[in-house]
């Protein structure tokens, strides 16, 4: 579970009802046309964008993955390609089978070398794999910056509607207050839709991408030197080149100068 996230999202909606309740009461910020237009404008607009199979695909895996870490971090994970490549090397292909990993990737990974598969194969596949798993995360970062550039934008669409209702019926006094609280609750709802839930989430799903990227990566590249027969100090020395230098020794390891 990646806490940020939602003690990121609680935070700020305790933030915005705290000064709500300091002036008054929730139902004063309660608009159906406000939310009429930021929701359906903006799912209006995602939707010509993104074709529909991005939007499937995309929605709930970046959903999934804004809410949840990986399994295993990268020294983590070169930990355990060093601890596979040692069991391949006493055990063979065959020692692979009973190994079990919380990582699904590399577990795939580990069952294409003990079931035997060719180099070619294994790198093909798994390349494949990392590559439609990107792409989907990308589109699902791509969706949610994009509704949230939609909403402060309709946000000022329901604004201009409702200074129009509110001019067109200037001579009923009694309508001009709904219309101008409609025309900034528009507004409102579009800032809060972008800059606390939308635009937050696509940044985080952004570095999520790389770090799936390297961890997905460090992965193929262990495995096809597992399946290489590569000495578990060889695999463990190659991997930790993906890692930034200060964390490429254990904890309580002496850092080279």
């Amino acid at each position: 579970m990646d806490i940020m996230t939602g003690a990121g999202l609680v935070f700020g909606m305790i933030v915005i009802a705290v000064m709500m309740l300091l002036g008054g009461d929730f139902g004063m910020f309660v608009s159906d046309h406000a939310a009429i237009i930021i929701f359906g404008g903006s799912t209006a607009a995602t939707m010509i964008r993104f074709p529909l199979g991005a939007m499937l695909h995309g929605m709930p895996l970046g959903i999934k993955f804004a809410f949840t870490m990986s399994r295993l971090s990268a020294r983590e994970l070169v930990d355990e390609l060093a601890r596979i490549a040692e069991i391949a090397r006493k055990q063979g292909p065959v020692g692979l089978e009973k190994v079990e990993t919380d990582e699904p990737f590399l577990a795939k990974g580990i069952r294409y070398v003990a079931d035997g598969y060719d180099l070619e194969f294994i790198r093909d596949n798994l390349e494949r794999d990392r590559d439609n798993f990107l792409m989907h995360l990308d589109e699902g970062s791509k969706i949610y910056r994009a509704i949230g550039d939609c909403a402060p934008a309709f946000g000022m669409i329901g604004t201009l509607i409702g200074m129009v209702q509110m001019f067109a019926n200037m001579t009923d006094p009694s309508k001009l207050g709904p219309f101008m609280a409609t025309a900034l609750l528009a507004t409102l709802y579009g800032a809060l839709v972008a800059n606390l839930i939308c635009l937050p989430i696509a940044d985080k799903l952004h570095g999520k991408l790389l770090d799936e990227e390297t961890n997905r990566t460090l992965i193929i590249d262990g495995i096809l030197m597992i399946r290489d027969s590569k000495s578990p100090a060889l695999v463990r020395e190659m991997l930790l080149a993906y890692l930034p230098e200060k964390h490429r020794h254990a904890e309580g390891e002496p850092v080279p100068a």
